[in-house]
């Protein structure tokens, strides 16, 4: 007999007190040992109209449900006695009688009402002039019929609803229908398109369809119990939806790329991608990289939970940040770590070179950029190579006689790095690119980068350098609205074209509609790249509703903090845990303002308090952006540092993507705080607040 632990048991589980959780734990690891459940007084409940709905005693008001058949026992919910009850008289569990796919469906005459929430966005034609807009919405699916609507998995008495729902009432329905199904008619409102799965073969177990596995895991061993019950569904469970599977499943010509808004899942298939194509070639060894070391270990858990099987598969996976694997491959190159010069040491040198060379007419602040941005970001290495750049993104026009007054100054702290050993970042990729391009073999035989967006020139040179010029030798996942750390340039000027290979996600899985919206509204609605590539920011849908964001301008840093702790404190009286909560402020130093606002609050040394720039890849049920005071937001120093009037353009813009990075942490609940005067951004946010 099976032993399957489905994902409403573990959100059910983990909404339950400490106390009840570990006799739960208790139970259910009693029950995989004696599947009979003899000594947890199994009853059968009378009132579900499916007849294997079991709950099983816990202690005297816990009750776990199961549904078990001959073949299976799935460990589906848990709650207090009569809400797990009522769960299970509501629902009944089947095989979809077209896709195959297992299902936790629910009654269409249990469900007392369907009501609308207020409002949603998707966008309608403007009416014909002349003719009065109707008073109704018009319905969303009313020109699909039944057997289109079975094809993505709607249960067969829900089809009426369907066809009948319009804008306000789909959010509603949704969320009793099966994910798959409400996936795709959600993509079909957005795009007009209805993308259906390919049904399952008929003699096909219907608990290993694809569909099935994003709710329920077949759990192998104690220790798979075990994981399951110590991570939520979200950690453990890393499951595709439909509008990903194709992009893994993909084969490609030459380099490629998903792109997609916050928690549109890009960093999922680049993951998938990865599993999939070491299990396709048993010997194929692949890359799989990120912009920081916390991303990297969190997607290296994740591979770890997609692929546990002992078939070596995890361990032809290299799962690395990209200074961590830069850095694995200089010390294989040159047997020692490379010593890096810290801004510090790179001001000092670029002072001293600037006095030794009598150079007039530019400020230590452009000097820095342009070293930064130009010289050791593109490997220069001669004057000849200094005056054909094109300095991509730089207003400052620098003529031949202003380039040739400024070469002998950086030469002049290449020259000093090197006699004291010191290196950059930037020149370690630089020179292992160039040891890598010459090379017929190959390290790895698939590079998979995550958060591409922030890679510099040098690193992706390098990633380029890495993979072989074959199919699917280069796969990159990002978004052009998280970019915050890299000044844009040309991906193709280095070899890396991917226009024709690359494909934007449109439906957000993380983020509720309003977080998502009102997010939206810090960026323009179509991103360009410098190679003409357009990430569209129309169409796209998040799969939920929640309530809208808050931003709040308080007087003081005291009232401030009064307000951020009456909110977390209500956050966790409504059931979300300590570890769900982040605060995210702009800089290190005001992550003392943050962690002050909570201090002496349950579980609040459980709640992340960080500055933006290290929220990426993170999520959370409820955020908090703190400090959104003017001149933190923008940073007054940054826009000091500007060195012309193009850096200074960026900086606004890379600003507002860390706020955007920021709010899409969020899943269900965002509050936005500042002390008056606030920033500028909070406009942009303010008009979809509540």
């Amino acid at each position: 007999m099976n032993f399957l632990i489905a994902d409403s048991f573990t959100a059910s589980f983990n909404k339950l007190s400490g106390v009840d959780q570990k006799a739960v734990k208790a139970s259910v690891f009693d029950l995989q040992m004696d599947r009979t459940g003899n000594g947890l007084q199994l009853h059968r409940i009378d009132k579900s109209k499916d007849p294997n709905f079991w709950s099983a005693r816990v202690n005297r008001d816990i009750r776990l449900i199961v549904h078990k058949t001959a073949e299976s026992l799935l460990v589906a919910y848990v709650d207090h006695h009569d809400a797990a009850y009522a769960w299970a008289e509501r629902r009944r569990i089947e095989a979809h009688p077209r896709t195959g796919a297992i299902q936790i469906v629910e009654i269409r005459e249990r469900v007392e009402d369907v009501a609308p929430p207020a409002t949603f966005d998707f966008v309608f034609p403007e009416p014909v002039k002349g003719k009065a807009k109707e008073a109704v919405a018009p319905a969303l699916f009313a020109s699909l019929d039944d057997d289109a609507l079975l094809s993505i998995g709607v249960p067969a008495d829900w089809l009426a609803d369907v066809r009948a729902a319009n804008e306000d009432g789909f959010f509603a329905l949704a969320a009793h229908l099966p994910a798959e199904a409400s996936e795709a008619l959600l993509e079909f409102a957005a795009t007009g398109r209805l993308a259906a799965p390919v049904p399952a073969p008929p003699a096909a177990d219907p608990y290993r369809h694809p569909d099935a596995l994003r709710r329920i895991r077949l759990i192998a061993d104690q220790e798979e119990l075990e994981q399951a019950l110590v991570f939520p569904w979200e950690q453990w469970g890393v499951f595709l939806h439909p509008s990903q599977r194709t992009l893994v499943e993909r084969a490609f010509s030459g380099p490629a790329r998903v792109a997609g808004s916050a928690g549109t899942g890009k960093t999922i298939v680049a993951i998938h991608r990865a599993v999939r194509l070491a299990r396709e070639n048993p010997s194929a060894k692949i890359l799989l990289t990120s912009f920081s070391q916390p991303l990297a270990d969190a997607m290296a858990k994740k591979t770890l939970v997609l692929a546990p099987e002992t078939g070596g598969i995890v361990r032809r996976i290299t799962t690395a940040s990209f200074k961590g694997i830069a850095e694995q491959m200089f010390q294989l190159e040159h047997g020692v770590r490379p010593r890096i010069a810290s801004d510090v040491v790179l001001r000092e040198r670029l002072r001293d070179a600037a006095t030794a060379t009598v150079l007039k007419g530019f400020s230590e602040r452009f000097l820095l950029s342009e070293w930064t941005n130009v010289v050791d970001a593109w490997g220069i290495s001669s004057l000849d190579a200094y005056a054909n750049v094109e300095r991509m993104g730089r207003k400052s026009r620098l003529g031949p006689n202003q380039r040739a007054r400024l070469w002998p100054v950086f030469a002049a702290v290449q020259a000093a790095l090197a006699a004291e050993r010191y290196t950059t970042w930037a020149n370690v990729f630089t020179g292992l690119a160039k040891a890598f391009e010459s090379r017929p073999a190959k390290p790895f035989d698939h590079v998979i980068i995550d958060e591409a967006q922030d890679l510099a020139p040098a690193e992706l040179r390098f990633f380029a350098a890495l993979s072989p010029a074959k199919a699917d030798g280069l796969f990159l996942s990002g978004d052009i609205g998280q970019r915050i750390f890299q000044h844009p340039y040309s991906w193709a000027s280095l070899g890396v074209d991917v226009r024709g290979r690359s494909h934007t996600l449109k439906v957000c899985y993380r983020t509720s509609q309003q977080i998502r919206r009102a997010a939206d509204r810090l960026l323009p609605t179509v991103l360009r790249d410098t190679d003409g590539m357009e990430d569209e920011r129309r169409g796209i849908v998040s799969v939920f509703d929640g309530p809208s964001p808050e931003v709040k301008t308080l007087a003081t840093v005291a009232a401030e903090a009064e307000s951020v702790r009456s909110a977390v404190m209500t956050w966790l009286g409504e059931g979300i845990a300590a570890h769900e909560i982040g605060l995210f402020v702009r800089t290190p130093q005001l992550v003392a303002r943050a962690r002050a606002a909570i201090d002496g609050l349950e579980g609040a040394s459980e709640m992340v308090t960080a500055q933006m720039s290290l929220a990426k890849g993170l999520e959370f049920r409820a955020v908090v952006v703190m400090a959104c005071d003017e001149g933190v937001l923008p940073l007054d120093e940054r826009v000091a540092d500007a060195a012309d009037e193009a850096e200074l353009d960026d900086i606004y813009e890379t600003e507002r993507r860390l706020l955007y990075v920021a709010c899409t942490r969020a899943r269900e609940h965002l509050l936005l705080t500042g002390v008056t005067p606030v920033s500028e951004y909070l406009a942009d946010l303010q008009t979809n607040a509540a």
